[in-house]
């Protein structure tokens, strides 16, 4: 006898699309292709006419439109039918009569329904008796599935329904205070996997990002699932389902799009990072060979890349799972090749190069990424890749900021890694290029030893060619000055129509504005040049001298770095540890 995970087997093809999978064909859609008249006939697309209409008289056979009638219909055999059986086109005429009768009313039965507090909870009690139901005769006649195999049809169409709440989000607060979100995510343990995937999907379909629910509804939903172990259930499907298998590939799907659902809040992508079988799994999903690159796995990848942003014990969890080595691994591949344009492999090498570069923001994976020779495959990239060089390049970037760069910044000087940043510093590089550059060269001017080979070589290559690459600083600073000075001229204007309180809540908003025009970049360029002053005497005529081309003075850059400080907080060690470098940078100025 077939198993009752067999007899429920309903394939659900996952398509191509980021979040959705292809729709399945509707059997409705072959159903009413034809329509009742108001004489129990079939209408045809076409328009029929009857004998009658036509004065009785018969029309050749060419002329006449859709199937021939059954024979002698209008004979004297036709007459002998007492039951009236038959009609035009050989249908029972009760079953035609069924056919209109839904067709006249089934637009009024629509509209019969009301959602609300009342129709959730027979909603509740319903759903609850059938999956208690199910349960009982489950455990009575386990050995015989024939003898529960309807009351898992009715629990699988009662799952199904409760998505119509998606649509009603005003009652996710009574649903989850009637216990129904605990019963809904239990079913994640059901014995037929079937049923577990439709509750994930439902789950994936009340939690989406589309539906129109208040923070406090979609919270209080959310909440309610966590509190039932949802994230837990979630793992251990993972861990049983078969992708071989179509119906469980779709499950697998749903599951990592929950995932994504929820960590869209902070706090629950930190708890969902901290479950090791859950980041294991990725890990291990995202190495799967395939070829070419299917969506679960460019989905898992991208479910990591978000947890990862997300929060730094996530980070730091996964690079205790050798997650940094992992990675290094699967992004060897792309030193030189590049992934098909927009493709899954594209988007899938995407999100590993930004799981990365969330990883060596953490001291932990500073150091896994220099064991690893990470800054040595960055490089390879700069000086090869086409699609991976300007995310080797973000990479680097991360790795060498921050408060536990100094060691990533002493060892790119050690592999000869100056000569490319330079080099591709004095070429035409996009503009978030520029911007990673300037963030390697600051990190470089303020970690590395005062009077060590590294510092003093990277010093050397600013003077290099009569301070050529001071002149391109400048160069580019007054480019992102003649950006940014619109937009404050503007904002200085609505600050004057405004009293303190307003300015206050305006403030996050034009700061916001002020970095979309180019802030960030003029920053880090005052920051290095104040350095550079610092630092040489030289650099400093030659940067004294350049400014005064515009008449213009090293004030400039003492205001950008004086602005800067007043935004940091002492209370942080690494926005200290900034301020104080600044607070020593506007003493040379």
């Amino acid at each position: 006898m077939a198993s009752i995970d067999e007899l429920f087997k309903k394939p659900l093809p996952v398509g191509s699309g980021k979040r959705k999978l292809d729709p399945t064909r509707d059997p409705n859609e072959f159903y009413k292709a034809a329509k009742l008249g108001s004489q129990d006939d079939v209408k045809s697309k076409g328009k029929a006419v009857s004998m009658e209409e036509e004065g009785g008289e018969e029309e050749d056979d060419d002329g006449y439109a859709g199937p021939e009638l059954p024979p002698d219909l209008d004979g004297e055999d036709g007459a002998d039918d007492e039951e009236g059986r038959f009609f035009g086109g050989g249908m029972e005429r009760q079953t035609a009569q069924a056919m209109q009768y839904i067709d006249e009313n089934e637009e009024d039965e629509a509209a019969v329904e009301k959602f609300d507090s009342a129709w959730v909870r027979r909603f509740a009690l319903n759903f609850e008796k059938k999956i208690s139901k199910n349960a009982e005769l489950r455990a009575k006649f386990e050995s015989d599935p024939q003898k529960f195999m309807a009351s898992e049809a009715d629990l699988d169409t009662e799952i199904k329904g409760v998505s119509i709440l998606a649509e009603h989000p005003e009652l996710y607060t009574e649903f989850s205070e009637l216990g129904c979100v605990g019963s809904l995510v239990s079913l994640l343990s059901h014995e037929n996997t079937d049923i577990a995937i439709d509750a994930i999907q439902t789950i994936t379909e009340l939690t989406d990002e589309d539906v129109e629910a208040e923070p406090e509804q979609w919270d209080t939903l959310a909440n309610a699932m966590l509190d039932a172990d949802l994230v837990e259930l979630l793992s251990q499907n993972l861990s049983r389902l078969d992708e071989e298998n179509e119906a469980d590939r779709a499950g697998v799907y749903y599951i990592l799009n929950v995932l994504e659902n929820l960590a869209s809040q902070n706090t629950i992508a930190e708890k969902i990072g901290q479950d090791s079988g859950l980041l294991s799994w990725l890990l291990s999903r995202i190495q799967r060979k395939e070829s070419p690159v299917g969506q679960n796995k460019q989905y898992a990848a991208e479910v990591l890349s978000i947890l990862l942003q997300s929060s730094p014990k996530s980070r730091e969890k996964f690079a205790s799972l050798e997650g940094v080595d992992t990675l290094l691994q699967l992004l060897s591949q792309y030193r030189k090749r590049d992934p098909a344009k927009d493709s899954d492999e594209e988007e899938y090498a995407e999100n590993i190069f930004n799981s990365l570069a969330c990883l060596v923001d953490e001291e932990v994976g500073k150091q896994r990424f220099l064991e690893g020779e990470g800054i040595e495959l960055a490089l390879i990239m700069l000086k090869e890749g086409k699609f991976s060089k300007p995310r080797a390049l973000r990479v680097l970037d991360h790795a060498l900021g921050g408060q536990w760069g100094a060691g990533a910044c002493e060892h790119l000087v050690e592999a000869a890694g100056l000569r490319t940043i330079f080099g591709m510093f004095m070429k035409k590089q996009e503009s978030q290029n520029i911007e990673h550059l300037l963030g390697i060269f600051a990190s470089l001017l303020r970690l590395l030893p005062g009077g060590s080979a590294g510092r003093i070589r990277t010093l050397a290559k600013f003077m290099e060619k009569d301070y050529e690459k001071i002149d391109k600083l400048i160069k580019l600073r007054r480019d992102h000055a003649s950006r940014l000075f619109p937009v404050e001229e503007t904002i200085e204007k609505e600050r004057k129509r405004l009293d303190e309180e307003e300015q206050e809540f305006m403030a996050a908003e034009w700061l916001g504005r002020r970095f979309d025009a180019g802030l960030f970049p003029l920053q880090l360029i005052d920051v290095i040049l104040a350095w550079l002053v610092a630092e040489d005497d030289g650099a400093k005529k030659k940067i004294q001298s350049v400014l005064a081309d515009r008449d213009e003075t090293l004030s400039l850059i003492r205001a950008t770095l004086q602005e800067q400080m007043e935004g940091l907080q002492d209370d942080e060690p690494e926005q200290k540890d900034v301020k104080d470098m600044l607070g020593t940078l506007l003493q040379f100025l």
